[in-house]
């Protein structure tokens, strides 16, 4: 996909409202009235691969647009302002009422989050996490429930995010 196919719905300056937002280059639009440039830069997200003591992948399924109803892994957009690890624990406490006990960085993909008619580019960090034996996990957020599925049942073409199933499957290709 080519960026300005990702900023094709920018028609108008979001500064001073111009009809005169122009393509400036490779990834960004420039309004001639105002002087402002909108660049279509990655989004940061976070992802955890959370496998329990009986070798089964925690998985969530989605409660939310985009691909709701599909397979997910725990996780989401990180705020300004927050660290990676930061917002795998906020992600974690929001959709599952949990915290890490430790985290460790795995690999990152590149991915075009849908929502609605905007296309968002995000770079997706994934996590290989534990949590505490003592953990006692609730849906939460955008979570409609969770399961664990021992790994050599987990179908990456179940996930309805087009990274995380990427992620899934080179998983499962190291840990299977």
């Amino acid at each position: 996909m080519k960026h300005e196919s990702l900023l094709s719905p920018y028609r108008y300056c979001p500064l001073c409202g111009s009809r005169l937002f122009v393509v400036s280059g490779e990834r960004s639009r420039r309004c001639v009235d105002c002087g402002f440039e909108l660049y279509m830069n990655a989004s940061a997200a976070v992802a955890a691969f959370i496998v329990n003591a009986q070798g089964e992948l925690l998985v969530c399924r989605r409660a939310k647009e985009p691909a709701k109803g599909t397979l997910d892994l725990p996780g989401g957009f990180v705020d300004p302002d927050e660290t990676l690890e930061h917002a795998l624990e906020r992600e974690l406490s929001e959709e599952l009422g949990c915290r890490p006990a430790e985290a460790r960085y795995l690999f990152s993909l590149p991915n075009r989050y849908s929502w609605g008619s905007v296309v968002i580019p995000t770079v997706d960090s994934f996590f290989r996490v534990a949590l505490r034996a003592d953990e006692h996990l609730l849906p939460g957020d955008d979570v409609a429930a969770f399961s664990w599925v021992p790994l050599c049942d987990v179908n990456p073409e179940a996930f309805g995010l087009r990274s995380i199933a990427q992620a899934v499957a080179r998983f499962l290709e190291k840990e299977v």
